[in-house]
């Protein structure tokens, strides 16, 4: 199936979504949709304008009143529905993120999974929201704590997994009666933006609750922040970025849930199966050619065991296929701009130069940077202090226990870790020396489960998402005492 043969149409996915209509942008730019594994170009669209940005919010603020106010079954009611959709459509969708983001069909198969998954579990906030009853020092008063929606949610979407990472803010924001308004990244404006639009529209959200407006975030994106009537600003991309619109909101004093950049590490301990880390490492560092904020930058490996690990680990990496992202036995394939590919190829050239060994690929054909791996590479090499966003491998070598963890956390970021241990307890208590807001044990570092809390620590970003989490962070709440009886007040008559 392409873009051109579904219902749709790829005229469709040219358009911004605002107060339930689909309309073209007044800005004046005109930005191509491309295909980043042939080059094709899949569609062009007119930039939104900030015009087009103000009758966005103002379309959710409006229509947010309403949506508050309706019944929870009702806001379950359109989540079930979303969910139903996504898997009458799945085809459809796995095409879109192979098509537009260069997802291979593997990865493509895992992000819908876990977006449906955001749906299904969104689809109960609305009956788990939960106030308070709390005693008072005054007698005859009663203190409530209520919960409620915080009002119009801004979500800025990321390329790498569009449709997982943009849905999940936009369906708990709404499904907790928030309007919401998406900018989706330049890259992926279907997947992460229009596609979620006409998701929600067929599940049959009143017109206006979500807008969805797309162009290039030097053209709009601080307008998009700094607009009065978004109470919260969802961004998740580089850590680079996230500090923008961090100061920006801050300027404001507009809450914000920033998921950032990682240097994720695992930690490779003398007691491990050797066979077993290296397999999970595979794929930790491979999948969706690195291009993860989870993926492993790092793999930290004791001394003892270093040499067989290294030898497993390029053995299982020669088997993995790498190329065309639709064929089914791809797990690497392009990176989502052939400038990607010349970046890192300059990072490998420089890290050689510095002492690191390359033990292989350092090769590309067009926008697929075969899958590389460097060893031997020191703490102070440039490649070790940036996150790669890439099929590059880095082993380094670990004198101890302690020396491991040390150069797991020396680094700004603080998102994903991981442990390989035979001993579960031993693992666990490693892990909570690492600086990082998840540690997976005896399993690689790129997980999210829709329920369990997700966020990083340091430079990888500021609050959390998922589950009650993700409640927490699209609801506030108020306490509105009742004072049943005449009070009395010193020195008034």
């Amino acid at each position: 199936m392409t873009l051109v043969d579904n219902q749709h149409k790829t005229a469709t996915w040219t358009k911004q979504f605002i107060s339930g209509k689909w309309v073209e942008g007044s800005g004046e730019k005109t930005i191509e949709n491309i295909n980043p594994y042939t080059g094709e170009v899949i569609a062009t669209w007119r930039s939104s304008s900030q015009e087009d940005i103000d009758q966005a919010y103002e379309s959710a603020q409006k229509s947010s009143v309403e949506w508050k106010a309706t019944l929870p079954s009702m806001k379950e009611g359109v989540l079930r529905k979303v969910s139903s959709l996504m898997e009458e459509r799945k085809d459809e969708i796995i095409q879109l993120l192979i098509t537009e983001s260069g997802s291979t069909r593997i990865k493509a198969e895992a992000e819908f999974a876990a977006a449906r998954r955001i749906a299904d579990e969104s689809a109960s906030f609305s009956f788990r929201m939960k106030g308070e009853l709390l005693p008072s020092n005054t007698p005859g008063k009663e203190n409530r704590v209520v919960r409620e929606p915080k009002g119009v949610i801004g979500v800025i979407g990321p390329w790498n997994f569009p449709l997982h990472l943009c849905l999940r803010s936009v369906a708990p924001a709404i499904a907790l009666g928030n309007g919401v308004v998406i900018k989706p990244a330049s890259d992926t404006p279907i997947t992460a933006g229009w596609l979620i639009a006409d998701l929600f529209e067929q599940a049959g959200l009143p017109e206006g609750v979500l807008n969805v407006v797309a162009g290039s975030g030097s053209e709009i994106g601080d307008y998009f922040v700094t607009h009065p009537i978004p109470k919260v600003i969802s961004f998740t991309g580089s850590t680079e970025v996230g500090k923008g619109i961090g100061k920006l909101a801050g300027e404001h004093l507009k809450e914000t849930a920033l998921e950032l950049g990682g240097n994720n590490a695992m930690i490779v301990l003398d007691d491990a199966d050797v066979e077993h880390a290296a397999q999970a490492a595979v794929f930790g560092k491979f999948l969706h050619q690195g291009q993860i904020c989870m993926a492993l930058n790092r793999i930290i490996v004791h001394e003892d065991i270093y040499d067989r690990f290294v030898q497993s680990f390029v053995n299982k990496t020669k088997n993995i296929h790498a190329g065309d992202p639709a064929d089914e036995k791809t797990l690497v394939g392009p990176l989502i701009r052939k400038k990607e590919v010349e970046r890192l190829l300059e990072l490998v050239k420089q890290a050689k130069e510095e002492g690191a060994q390359l033990v292989l690929g350092g090769t590309q054909q067009e926008s697929v940077l075969m899958p590389t791996v460097l060893a031997d590479v020191k703490p102070e090499q440039e490649i070790v202090q940036q996150e790669l966003f890439g099929p590059v491998a880095i082993i380094m070598k670990a004198k101890d226990e302690q020396n491991a963890i040390r150069l797991a956390n020396d680094t700004p970021y603080g998102l994903s870790g991981s442990v390989f241990t035979g001993n579960l307890e031993r693992g666990y208590q490693v892990a909570e020396q690492i600086e990082s807001g998840m540690v997976h044990v005896n399993d690689q570092t790129v997980n999210d489960e829709a329920h369990v809390m997700f966020g990083g620590e340091k430079s990888s970003g500021i609050g959390r998402f998922g589950g009650d989490w993700a409640i927490d962070k699209f609801t506030r709440t108020r306490w509105i005492s009742l004072q049943h009886q005449f009070r009395e007040y010193p020195g008034v008559n």
